[in-house]
């Protein structure tokens, strides 16, 4: 696709976030059944819900512009999930699993934040108010969501955090040698 105008460009983004939208849908599930904390995993699913309808709003966004609604695949969007998985991969304590899944989560809606805030100025700029309007209201609830995160991140962190100063007292712990221990390369028979 050519893109010659700021109409141009505002639909090659509406299918690039089209695109990371459904691929969120897809990886919150996952991200839900990793996550340990209860907190944590309600703010997920509440979120796959938004994103369901985030996507309904887009599908009414290209019907309003009289486009079809498409996809194109959004590059930024696979990269960061595809780190999220990395970091569900990690054996990990369950506080800094949360942790690492928080800040995965964050990475997200700041990238949607973004997005969504050029979106809504292009829309303006193209004079189509309920375009901008629809997108305000997504825009709303990604900079909700990244708040509510950030909130739980508050004491999951200091969970993940506490976890390492028990580990540093662990290893601070004086290790003393029993006194019947063989020397190595030496054999009692």
């Amino acid at each position: 696709m050519k893109m010659r105008t700021l109409e141009d460009l505002f639909v090659d983004e509406l299918k690039d976030v089209y695109d990371a939208e459904r691929r969120i849908t897809k990886a919150l599930p996952k991200m839900i059944k990793a996550a340990t904390s209860e907190e944590l995993s309600s703010a997920f699913e509440e979120h796959l819900r938004q994103t369901e309808e985030h996507i309904t709003r887009l599908d009414r966004i290209f019907e309003s512009m009289d486009k079809a609604a498409g996809r194109k695949t959004c590059q930024a969007m696979v990269g960061l999930l595809e780190e999220g998985q990395s970091l569900m991969e990690e054996d990990a304590t369950d506080a800094v699993k949360d942790a690492a899944l928080i800040a995965a989560a964050q990475k997200v809606e700041h990238y949607e934040i973004a997005t969504y805030g050029c979106l809504r100025d292009w829309a303006q700029l193209l004079q189509n108010d309920e375009v901008a309007r629809i997108l305000q209201q997504t825009l709303d609830e990604e900079g909700e969501t990244d708040k509510r995160l950030s909130e739980i991140a508050q004491s999951l962190n200091v969970e993940a955090a506490e976890g390492m100063e028990d580990e540093d007292e662990t290893e601070k712990v004086p290790v003393r040698a029993h006194s019947g221990t063989a020397k190595s390369g030496s054999r009692k028979r």
